[in-house]
Formats: C-alpha cells, structure tokens, sequence
C-alpha cells in the first residue's frame, strides 16, 4: 500500500500555479491533482476536480456551507483526501488551491485531520510580483472573492500567499528582469525557490488609506488575475521540495506579528528593504497624518509598533496596494505579569529577548519598508518625525495616555 504525501500549491498568479502542479503530476508516479473552483459558488455549490496526469479523473459538487465558498472546500477537501490514502494508490495529492484561497487556513485544516502534510508552496511569476502588490482593487471587484463578506483586496491577499509557504515555485517568465527576481528575493528571502523550468535546480540565494485607494505603487493596472500564457516544464527541484516535510506551528510563529521572521536590510537592482527599528513610541496623530504617505512609499511594508497612548498593545502594520491593515497583536510582553510568561510560546519570549529594553521592555517599532526605487532616507526621516519629541517623551506615560486616539477607527474601539 502507498502511504499518501499532502502538498498544497497555491498563489494568485494562475499561469505559474499550474504549472507548478502539472509539473508535480508529470514527475510523480502515482499522483493526483485536487481543485475546488469557487467561482461556481454564485450557483450555490463548489465544484470539486481530481486529475492526474493523464487527465481529468472525477468531478464533484459540494454545497455552500454558511454562504462561504472556502467553508465548503474544508468540508470537502479533507474526507477527499481521506479517502484516496485509504485506497493506498495515491503517492502525491497536490491540492491546487483556487486563486484567492490563502494557503495557511488550508495547511492547518489538513495538518489538523492527521494527515501527512509534506509541503507548502505558492508559485510566483516574477514579472507580475509588482503589479499585484500594487493592485488595490477588493477581490470581490476581480471576481475572486471566497464570499459575500470577504472584504480581502488583491494585493493583501497575494502578500500573505506569498510570505507564508516556505518553497516560492518561480516561473521562467521571459518577461522578468533583475528588478523582478531582486524583489521576490528581498520579499522573502528566507524561501526555498525552486525554478519551474527544464532541469532546474534551486535558484541562487534561496534560503490610513481605504481598501482599494488604487496603485499609488506602480502607476498601471495589473493584469487580471486568471489567464494563462505558459506550458509546464519539469523541475527535479520542485519534486524534491514537495515531499521535504512541513511545521504548521513554525509557519505560524513566522508569520505572528509579535515574532515574525521579517526582512533584512537590502539593495540590489534597483530594489531597497529598509528596516527601520526605535524603542521611543509614535505620536498618534502625526503618524496618522503620515499614513498615506507611508502606505504608498513602499511595494510592501509590515511589522510590530506602538502607540504612546497605548503602550500595553501590540500593533500590527500590514500594507500593501496603498492600503494598509492596522490589528491589535495583543500585549507586548513588557505589559505582563511574570506568571504569565510561561503560557507564552517560547518562539515568542526569544524574539522579545532579542527587542528587549530595560525601560520599555519588547515595545519598540520595528517597520520594514520593500520597494524598487524606494527613497530610504525619505521615509526614515518621514517615520522620525512620527515619534514622541523629548519633550513629549520626558512629560511621562500619564501624558501620553491624555494624547488622541485616531487610530481607535483601525481598532473599532
């Protein structure tokens, strides 16, 4: 009997998706392809296809279950899975998520049934990094929304597809240049890049605006997500990458604001990380005042931050498409009473051992910055301007705590 190995392929990018798992199907004897297509949930049902490499294998219809497209493919996808390593036949089922699914949700629904989930990956066209990043449009605009209340927008979406599966599948895009594999690089330069390609190998140096304000990143359009110009090509490294095993929990301590494993300082070909790290606590109005400059200074940016008048609270910056995404990631550490600390992950302690301050403890603001053409000095003098002055620090935690609270419409406090 075959023991079953699960490998989740997704990413906005459609062309380099499948091919990507054609590839796992043509060089892996014994493997299927699972996709439900959430654009037939207008009709109330999803439909489900099983392929291998020889073609379409079965097809399926399951309901809607709570108006929610993805909601269905959980109920579905697992006793799918389920079945085909009862069977025995089935060495690889790859499950080719649809074009907005985000790959985290789906890894922890199948490492949470038991079965042997041995690989994540979002396959990328380099070329359209840099559109998609930039494309503010909603989902539910192009769409690609998993359902009614899904309020996600293209370049959020894609971000997160991107920054969480360890293994990026690149496609061989005539059309990307330097710039393009540079940004991919900087974005997460901790991934595993495997080309899709004839005989590749891995690729060197793996290892305040509203929702939809538009592209105040790139100045054009992106392409619509969903056509398809390539043909599949082997890749030994891609086959090698979807059976190297993977940790649901250290995929998400990487992505927890509190702790995330993010970028470096870089330049090269035209592309700049700044990494922008201070203890002193932003003024909340002159940050606020910044935002849009902020948001559009950069491709992506993200990270951890605090607030004067707020200074027990975690904040979490996620931007990208010139929008940005403000969360509460909890308390900071500091703000803890000791006993509390052995409830907290250890990832957690050892990323706030590293940040830590003997007046503020872990608060600090640790912002990264990603962009072609990025004005470093501008933003860095932009980000200094948001912080307390002395004077403002010297009157005191009390003080602070009176100053106003724009930021509460991010939080809906």
């Amino acid at each position: 009997m075959t023991q079953l190995s699960v490998a989740i392929v997704g990413g906005l990018h459609a062309d380099a998706r499948r091919a990507a798992v054609e590839a796992l199907l043509a060089g892996v004897p014994g493997s299927v392809a699972l996709h439900h297509d959430l654009s037939t949930a207008v009709d109330g049902t999803v439909l489900r296809t099983i392929r291998d490499a020889a073609g379409l294998v079965s097809t399926g219809e399951t309901p809607l279950v709570n108006d929610c497209a993805c909601c269905a493919l959980r109920e579905d996808l697992v006793p799918e899975l389920e079945r085909l390593a009862g069977a025995g036949l089935t060495r690889l089922a790859v499950v080719e998520l649809w074009d907005s699914v985000e790959p985290k949700a789906m890894a922890e629904v199948v490492a949470a049934s038991g079965l042997p989930l041995t690989s994540v990956i979002t396959a990328v066209d380099p070329a359209l990094l840099l559109p998609y990043l930039g494309n503010g449009d909603d989902l539910a605009e192009t769409g690609l929304a998993a359902a009614p209340t899904d309020e996600r927008t293209v370049a959020d979406t894609f971000a997160r597809q991107l920054e969480y599966a360890p293994v990026l599948a690149v496609l061989d895009s005539e059309e990307a240049d330097e710039e393009d594999r540079a940004l991919l690089s900087q974005l997460h330069p901790t991934a595993l890049r495997v080309p899709i390609g004839e005989g590749g190998g891995v690729l060197e140096g793996a290892a305040g605006p509203e929702r939809g304000a538009g592209n105040c990143v790139t100045g054009h359009d992106a392409p619509a997500p969903g056509s398809s110009r390539y043909a599949p090509r082997r890749s030994p490294a891609l086959l090698a990458a979807a059976f190297a095993g993977f940790d649901v929990e250290a995929a998400a301590a990487a992505q927890h604001p509190a702790c995330a494993l993010l970028p470096t300082d870089a330049d090269e070909h035209g592309v700049t990380t700044l990494v922008w790290h201070r203890h002193r606590p932003f003024h909340p109005e002159r940050l606020y005042a910044a935002l849009e400059d902020l948001c559009c200074a950069a491709a992506r940016s993200r990270g951890r931050f605090w607030l004067a008048e707020r200074p027990d609270t975690l904040l979490h910056w996620d931007a990208a498409g010139g929008a940005l995404c403000v969360e509460s990631a909890g308390p900071w550490l500091a703000s803890l009473p000791d006993a509390a600390w052995d409830m907290v992950p250890p990832v957690r302690r050892a990323a706030a051992a590293l940040d830590w301050h003997p007046e503020h403890g872990d608060r600090c603001q640790h912002l990264v910055f990603t962009s072609p053409g990025l004005d470093r000095d501008g933003v860095e003098r932009l980000l200094e301007s948001c912080l307390l002055t002395d004077a403002e620090y010297a009157a005191g935690r009390e003080a602070w705590e009176r100053l106003p609270r724009p930021f509460d419409t991010f939080l809906e406090v």
